[in-house]
């Protein structure tokens, strides 16, 4: 192995550990808790270290973000893969999703509620972005009835289970009727 290559290693190494204790500390203790200060500390490099991998904490919530992104289309092609028909694949996506969030709020948060400096839905989304939503397609686009294109389907469900995610979170809707919710917004809106 060649010097600069030990050195792209090292630093691919220290960029994920920045990542890795950046969620792991917005986890714990949520995304204010999360400074330079405390993670150059945590990792024990310097703040310009940090720096020379991250302009700031806007860019580590971004690498959060698609880090999370990846994990959550892996989630709900294993669930969908893992169903035997297209109400229980939708069903099982559904739930998937709504697991990822609940399990992981600090990386959800990064995803679709904090600056993260990425874009959505545009020719620049980032590939896991990109990915992400594709997952959610590849099980949806079959279901979404005559006439209504997939994508736009895909949009409304997304939409509807983001809702599902930010407001069962917040406490806004009582824990009683989780499963009833998933059931009825596979029921109503996907044509099997």
């Amino acid at each position: 192995m060649s010097v600069q290559e030990r050195k792209e290693r090292e630093r691919a190494e220290r960029e994920r550990l920045i990542v890795a204790t950046a969620r792991e500390l917005a986890e714990q203790q949520g995304w204010d808790a999360v400074t330079t200060r405390r993670l150059a500390e945590r990792i024990e490099y310097s703040q310009p270290v940090l720096y020379s991998h991250f302009r700031g904490k806007r860019e580590i919530i971004g690498a959060v973000a698609l880090e999370g992104a990846a994990e959550l289309a892996a989630a709900v092609r294993a669930a969908a893969a893992g169903a035997s028909g297209p109400r229980e694949r939708v069903t099982a996506l559904a739930r998937a999703y709504l697991d990822f969030a609940a399990r992981n709020p600090a990386v959800y948060d990064a995803m679709f509620q904090l600056d993260g400096g990425l874009t959505f839905a545009k020719e620049d989304t980032p590939e896991p972005l990109k990915d992400a939503f594709a997952a959610l397609l590849e099980s949806l686009g079959d279901v979404a009835g005559d006439g209504v294109h997939p994508g736009v389907f895909t949009e409304l469900f997304w939409a509807s289970l983001h809702g599902l995610a930010t407001l069962t979170r917040a406490e806004r809707l009582p824990p009683t009727y989780a499963e009833e919710r998933t059931e009825l917004l596979v029921a109503r809106l996907a044509v099997l």
